[in-house]
């Protein structure tokens, strides 16, 4: 159950509209007509928003709880606490969720104070779970790392060859599991094996070495599924400028080179690890 109260944003709502609809299924919490329990409804969850319509309101739903209700002459009087942990809620987005919120045309359209049968926190939850982004080219996996494991994506060149075994050794000497998509073939389209590699893993590296766009894009989706990403590169050329800010790594690929390479990687995948 939970509040829906119209209009009165600024805290004061004619008296007759108090409890003017409470729901079928709600009427043995806050009472009948007549024999309302008003200090219920204070621990109600809260909906406050403006009419629809009402040009004189920023257009949004605050969710929070009522504080105090009392009787001011011909009007009530209460106190909204903002729930600040919850954004706004634009008017028409709660219009789009009428169903789900138990909510009728007129209940949006008039100043009252309703008791809605409806999980409210739910019903929220519920909206923004379904209503995250879904990628339309590829299949995105469980988001759900696997503590130790590390993705590697590089160029499937042979002149790389030499740079994924020192990661792969550097991994092993460690115990962390260590792949590349080329690794796996779980799913006839390529990048969806690249996708869930990179989901599956607490760790990224990312070789930009000759700018590869597939590499580029993969490191996008890492960012954005919010993995651990560590940059390798040969030259500061190869970073492009938007992603100078983000601190790499620099090798040569000589015997040299991979060995200062992997002194570099080593404490600071032990530092990323040691946080999952």
């Amino acid at each position: 159950m939970y509040n829906l109260i119209v209009g009165a944003v600024d805290g004061v709502l004619p008296a007759e509209r108090l409890l003017e609809v409470v729901e079928e299924g709600a009427e043995d919490f806050v009472g009948t007509a007549g024999a309302r329990n008003i200090g219920r409804l204070m621990t109600l969850p809260t909906l406050l928003m403006p009419e629809i319509g009402d040009d004189r309101h920023v257009q949004t739903a605050e969710v929070g709880s009522v504080a105090d209700l009392s009787r001011v002459g011909r009007n009530y009087q209460f106190h909204f606490v903002r729930n600040t942990t919850i954004p706004s809620v634009p008017s028409e987005h709660v219009k789009a969720m009428a169903r789900e919120l138990h909510i009728g045309d007129w209940d949006l359209t008039r100043t009252r104070w309703s008791v809605k049968n409806s999980d409210l926190y739910r019903a929220l939850l519920e909206d923004y779970l379904t209503s995250e982004p879904s990628p339309k080219v590829f299949k995105l996996p469980p988001n759900r790392p696997e503590p130790g494991r590390i993705a590697v994506m590089m160029p499937f060149d042979a002149a790389f060859d030499s740079v994924w075994h020192t990661l792969k050794d550097l991994a092993a000497e460690s115990g962390w599991p260590c792949q590349r998509a080329d690794d796996i073939w779980e799913d006839d389209v390529i990048i969806n094996d690249v996708v869930s590699l990179i989901a599956r893993s607490t760790v990224v590296i990312c070789d930009l070495t000759n700018r590869n766009s597939n590499v580029f894009y993969e490191a996008g989706i890492a960012h954005t599924l919010g993995r651990e990403v560590i940059l390798i590169a040969q030259t500061q050329h190869d970073v492009p400028f938007d992603l100078r800010h983000y601190r790499h790594a620099r090798y040569l690929a000589n015997a040299e080179g991979l060995k200062q390479l992997k002194a570099t990687l080593l404490p600071r995948l032990h530092d990323l690890m040691n946080k999952y």
